[in-house]
């Protein structure tokens, strides 16, 4: 897809027997924040885990930066510039934050680069400096997931993957969490984002797709889907056609 970073074309993929995603095409363009809606099982962390290779591809083509990167293993695709902070933040519950924003960049040999982006990180999220030498697992959950999306920036992503970064947080810490999602678009990472809370992740994207039962069946400008009556109906799985 010209003037695209990342795109999904016709993706078919899945777990054993079963087809999760079927004939999913999605375009991300460069600095822009993309999210993909839907409910529960409609093959949203699918289609983040099929970017990073995580799940294969069985049919169609993803491609990054005019690449194929599909049959790429996931180490490769994270070299080449792809990032994804995980549902449930994943972190290393033993090592200190510190050690965490150090193991996102593990792939990185700048070594004076990587001392920079750790403070740009602490910048960021003063409470990860107040912490730096404490355990991850003894972290709030907000301050686990500012430690998820401090360690995948360490990456020194060109598009930055999040899975529901909303998940298990209060009401106050979500409206933080998607400011500072807000402040890494401003820097120049694409962004493509996976969230159940439609209209939060709304309010923060240039355009949207919604997702129901492994087929896109809406996708448009943010604004224009905010006021689209056919989406409630995606989520409750009533829609029945994709509008192009």
């Amino acid at each position: 897809m010209n003037g695209s970073v990342l795109s999904l074309s016709n993706v078919v993929s899945g777990y054993g027997a079963s087809e999760v995603l079927q004939g999913v095409t999605i375009e991300v363009r460069p600095g822009e924040t993309v999210c993909l809606l839907g409910s529960n099982a409609a093959g949203k962390t699918t289609t983040l885990r099929t970017i990073l290779g995580l799940v294969r591809v069985r049919s169609g083509e993803v491609v990054f930066n005019g690449e194929r990167i599909d049959g790429l293993k996931t180490p490769a695709i994270v070299a080449k510039g792809i990032t994804m902070v995980p549902e449930n933040r994943r972190l290393f519950a033993k090592m200190s934050v510190r050690e965490n924003l150090e193991i996102g960049a593990n792939l990185r040999t700048d070594k004076a680069a990587i001392l920079k982006d750790i403070e740009g990180v602490f910048e960021m999220f003063p409470r990860l400096s107040e912490r730096a030498k404490q355990r991850a697992g003894t972290l709030s959950g907000g301050e686990q997931q500012m430690l998820a999306i401090g360690r995948a920036l360490m990456a020194d992503p060109a598009v930055l993957l999040m899975d529901e970064p909303s998940m298990g947080l209060a009401p106050i810490l979500v409206e933080q969490v998607f400011e500072k999602i807000q402040e890494i678009s401003g820097r120049g990472v694409t962004i493509f984002l996976v969230e159940q809370n439609a209209n939060l992740a709304l309010s923060i994207a240039d355009r949207a797709y919604v997702i129901q039962t492994g087929r896109i069946v809406l996708q448009d400008t943010a604004e224009a889907l905010l006021a689209n009556p056919d989406l409630s109906k995606a989520y409750l799985g009533e829609l029945d056609s994709v509008g192009e």
